[in-house]
């Protein structure tokens, strides 16, 4: 069963989806060449802990080890922070979440490090494009397939691919809930969309194949011909006439 959330249950996920938005608004500034990711790390952790008062999620998940992701380049997804500073045409995903009073807000977002590729700001614009179709897609009545659909049909016209293995997902008081929202399919396919759904649309859109292949420490996922990898992801909440995005950051207009 996917959850309907109460009003209640919807207020506190505006709240902690306000929170995460927050942690990538303040880390921006910071991300420079010449910084170590396990520097932006510590910067996030102690902004969600002392500043917030609220918890990092991916602290406590399945002993993953730092307070954020941080994927570069050829990373689809769960990139550990680490000593690796950042250098001139890096492309990098921050993913956030954030957990208070007992609910998650989840979102993340592409950063370019100086001169990048042409290929390197197509992907990222492309993969932004992708979560922007599936968001405005997002109302009463449509079936998730329609979403995976959308973002598909837009990387794939665009000469990329869309990764299979990882999906968004329901979010509330956990982490990860019912259903899975994936990011190819069939128009028509999967459960319809009801008011009080709240999930995550995150596509990983890579410049080469979808293959993927995850590294010895069980966490970080590369493309598996190491081709670079973009991903942008948003905690949705389905209205009575539409979408609400709780993530949502200053600078974007919905």
């Amino acid at each position: 069963m996917i959850p309907i959330k109460t009003s209640d249950e919807i207020t506190k996920m505006r709240i902690v989806g306000r929170l995460a938005a927050e942690v990538l608004e303040m880390i921006a500034p910071h991300v420079q060449i010449g910084i170590t990711t396990e520097e932006l790390d510590k910067i996030c952790h102690d902004y969600i802990v002392n500043v917030q008062q609220a918890n990092p999620a991916p602290l406590v998940y399945k002993h993953f080890p730092k307070s954020v992701c941080t994927s570069l380049n050829h990373v689809i997804c769960h990139g550990i922070p680490s000593e690796r500073k950042l250098k001139d045409g890096d492309i990098l995903n921050i993913d956030v979440t954030v957990e208070k009073n007992g609910y998650f807000g989840d979102t993340s977002q592409m950063f370019m490090l100086g001169k990048r590729s042409i290929l390197a700001e197509r992907l990222v614009r492309v993969a932004k494009e992708c979560l922007y179709l599936g968001i405005e897609a997002t109302r009463p009545g449509i079936h998730f397939g329609d979403i995976g659909s959308i973002i598909q049909k837009h990387a794939e016209a665009e000469h990329f691919s869309v990764v299979r293995e990882y999906c968004g997902h329901g979010i509330g008081k956990e982490f990860h809930e019912d259903p899975q929202v994936l990011h190819f399919g069939t128009k028509g396919s999967g459960a319809k969309l009801l008011p009080g759904m709240i999930f995550t649309i995150e596509p990983m859109i890579n410049a080469g194949k979808h293959h993927t292949k995850t590294l010895g420490d069980r966490w970080t996922v590369i493309t598996k011909d190491h081709s670079l990898s973009a991903q942008w992801e948003h905690t949705i909440l389905v209205t009575e006439t539409g979408h609400e995005v709780l993530t949502k950051r200053q600078e974007e207009n919905f």
